[in-house]
């Protein structure tokens, strides 16, 4: 199984096995590492499932939509390679996958 590789903000780094077809924040959360606080579940509308995601990664990923980059504007800790991984669904082209959890807004 392809896997995702989380860092969280306490400096601990994860290899998770990811299934196609979920969610970036569904892995992590199910994983239970609660420093992805995903309040809504995946419904777009916060921005606690923030993360990082490394550059050489960033170009693989969909197009951010408009709602997506709103809600991102919000983060004090907003960065060009930020994403909210409710957003990004996992696929085998991104096996591999090496994102940190973005800190605490």
């Amino acid at each position: 199984m392809p896997s995702l590789i989380v860092s969280t903000r306490s400096g601990n780094t994860y290899e998770l096995e990811a299934e196609e077809g979920r969610s970036v924040m569904e892995i992590i959360r199910d994983a239970g590492i609660d420093e992805l606080l995903a309040i809504c579940g995946g419904c777009l509308s916060c921005a606690t499932c923030h993360v990082l995601v490394e550059p050489e990664f960033v170009d693989q990923l969909p197009e951010m939509s408009s709602d997506e980059d709103e809600l991102l504007d919000s983060s004090s800790h907003r960065q060009e390679n930020s994403r909210l991984s409710c957003q990004v669904t996992f696929t085998s082209a991104l096996a591999g996958l090496r994102v940190a959890i973005a800190p605490e807004d």
